[in-house]
């Protein structure tokens, strides 16, 4: 489908926050409208946010505010793991979580989608989201199914990036969010392996729909489990993301460690991470803390977790 303009002041975005409450946006152009065998997919502009993804109605990224999350999801990670050289990610359909990996000196990104069609769009339309990490030689694009291809290679990685939609009943994506498919990422993770999830809404009203079960969930299976969390405007909430570490916490970490540690591996600018950043984030407000503690839910294949 061609572009198609907006021609009416009413054309509006209109996103569940929850199903009590929703975020609504001024649209200024739909640059695509349709769906793949996998999910619906919307490409737009947006008067507040920018060009934005949207799967199944709900905003992946947008232009506005994308690099705080890539930032937040891919970086303490890379920069806790002490060699981070063999990256794997889940999704990240954009190219912009790869475009953070490739910011670091590394060897090999595999990207594994299951979605050809959001991948080709998102190279088309969302220049300033993958800023050409698809063109990148240490990039290896995979069109497949995560746990498939996990199941089936014998290559084993440093750091494993999960970047995946929520986990919708009528999604993609929710079998990436069990403890089977941690325990399999686990096993083909090396020894000092690190894994990150994106995890869900963090605020007050929004955490039992997803983070406090991913945690607990990944809680089962790695030894070092570490929350954190970004503010992402366009996702109306504060966002969580859940390390899994077979060695190192990026919860220990000072500000000193981390600027050193960026001063050393990355030389092109962030715009959101660095020390100060990594303290705030890893600093958990007291009501999220005492809910991760006391969640029991652990999310299995026979039990799977479904946001509404």
């Amino acid at each position: 489908m061609g572009v198609k303009p907006s021609n009416s002041e009413g054309d509006w975005h209109v996103e569940n926050i929850t199903p009590d409450l929703i975020q609504a946006e001024r649209r200024t152009n739909i640059l695509f409208e349709g769906s793949s065998q996998y999910q619906k997919i919307v490409i737009q502009d947006g008067a507040a946010f920018g060009r934005s993804l949207v799967l199944d109605d709900k905003t992946q990224s947008t232009v506005l505010d994308e690099f705080v999350y890539h930032e937040a999801l891919a970086q303490p990670t890379m920069i806790a793991h002490p060699s981070p050289q063999n990256i794997f990610v889940a999704g990240g359909g954009e190219g912009a979580t790869a475009r953070e990996i490739l910011r670091h000196r590394v060897d090999r990104v595999v990207m594994v989608d299951i979605d050809e069609k959001v991948v080709e769009l998102c190279k088309q339309y969302l220049p300033d989201h993958h800023q050409k990490s698809f063109e990148d030689s240490r990039l290896d694009l995979v069109i497949a199914d995560a746990i498939e291809y996990l199941t089936n290679t014998t290559e084993r990685f440093d750091v494993s990036i999960i970047d995946v939609p929520d986990p919708l009943e009528v999604g993609p994506a929710y079998m990436l969010y069990t403890q089977e498919f941690y325990s399999l990422m686990r096993e083909r993770l090396h020894p000092d392996g690190m894994m990150v999830v994106q995890a869900g809404p963090t605020g007050p009203a929004f955490y039992q729909q997803c983070f406090s079960a991913v945690m607990s969930t990944i809680a089962t299976v790695f030894p070092v489990v570490a929350i954190c969390e970004a503010f992402v405007p366009s996702f109306g909430s504060t966002w969580g993301f859940v390390v899994g570490s077979l060695s190192a916490n990026p919860a220990n970490f000072t500000a000193n460690n981390v600027d050193a540690l960026i001063n050393e591996r990355i030389s092109t600018p962030l715009r959101y991470y660095d020390g100060i950043t990594h303290q705030g984030m890893f600093s958990i407000p007291k009501y999220l803390r005492k809910a991760v503690n006391q969640e029991d839910r652990v999310i299995t294949k026979s039990d799977p977790l479904f946001v509404k």
